[in-house]
Parts: C-alpha cells; structure tokens; sequence
C-alpha cells in the first residue's frame, strides 16, 4: 500500500466516521430543529474530505490535471453554499412550525371563541 492509498483511506474512514456519528446523533436528537442543525458536519467536512480523497487518488495515478481540480473546488465551494441556504431555509420553517410565539398565543387566548 502506498502512502498516498493510506493518506486516502484515512480520509474516507474519517469522513465514514462523521457520517455514522452524525446519524446515531440525528438518531437520539430530541426535536426537527436540533437533527438539521446536525447535518453539518457531514456536508461541511465529511464530503470535501471524500472529494479530496478522490482527487489524491487521482493525482497519484494520473497526474494533476487542472480541469479535476477546479471541478473538485467547485464542487465543495457549490455544496457548502446549497447546504448552508438550505439549512437556513429548513431551520426557519421547523422553527415557525414548532415555537409558538408567546404574546400571539396570549392575545389568542384572551379573544372569545379561541
């Protein structure tokens, strides 16, 4: 085994590593709210570190080619931003769905036939 194999599966046993313990945490998390925030470390580290791995293991055979890298960047660069709005996004809708607002839910109470 090369050193560059060993670098590589070191890389992908970190990132398996992430991924089972991001899903035994989404597993016991109490609420909608806590399991989408936990979705980070898996889409922030786990698949940058995969596609790094790929492009080591392509590098070490092939060469470095240029186009693989900039679609490599592109790639983690386009996951981090789709991932962060869509967190964004799914936090603020389980967030309104599941937290009542206090005072509304005062002035609702106090109106007759609520």
């Amino acid at each position: 085994m090369t050193v560059t194999e060993i670098i590589v599966s070191a890389l992908v046993i970190l990132a398996t590593v992430m991924v089972v313990t991001t899903a035994i945490a989404m597993w016991r998390a109490p609420d909608a709210l806590t399991r989408v925030n936990l979705l980070g470390p898996t889409v922030g580290v786990a698949f940058p570190l995969l596609v790094m791995g790929k492009l080591i293991i392509d590098w070490s055979t092939r060469g470095f080619d240029p186009n693989n890298f900039v679609r490599a960047v592109l790639a983690i660069a386009g996951v981090w931003i789709v991932a962060s709005v869509g967190s964004y996004y799914m936090g603020r809708s389980i967030y309104g769905v599941t937290v009542e607002d206090v005072r509304h839910a005062e002035e609702r109470a106090y109106q007759p036939g609520a």
